[in-house]
């Protein structure tokens, strides 16, 4: 099982990084706080302090086209908030 899935960029979650310290990853949903922070401390090389985790359900989507109306699902995911030690950072733009 890969426990970090994919960091989550948006506005919300650069405002948390820049005011707390914390970074948002989407991860497996199997994964619990103690996977979580293992797997961030060997990736990253960071000191983690806290794991919040969230879980989100599936939501059913539809919308109208020509042939008439198609029906889908958004998946479920697990979210995890990562707060650092103080002085610590990840840069996720360095391996680009």
């Amino acid at each position: 099982m890969q426990v970090l899935t994919k960091p989550l960029l948006t506005e919300k979650v650069a405002q948390l990084t820049e005011k707390l310290n914390r970074f948002v990853f989407k991860v497996d949903h199997r994964a619990n706080k103690i996977q979580i922070k293992a797997a961030v401390e060997e990736m990253y090389g960071v000191t983690v302090v806290a794991v919040n985790t969230m879980k989100y359900a599936g939501k059913l989507k539809s919308r109208s086209t020509k042939a008439g109306v198609v029906t889908g699902r958004i998946a479920t995911y697990k979210k995890a908030v990562i707060t650092l030690k103080d002085g610590e950072t990840i840069d996720f733009y360095n391996n680009l």
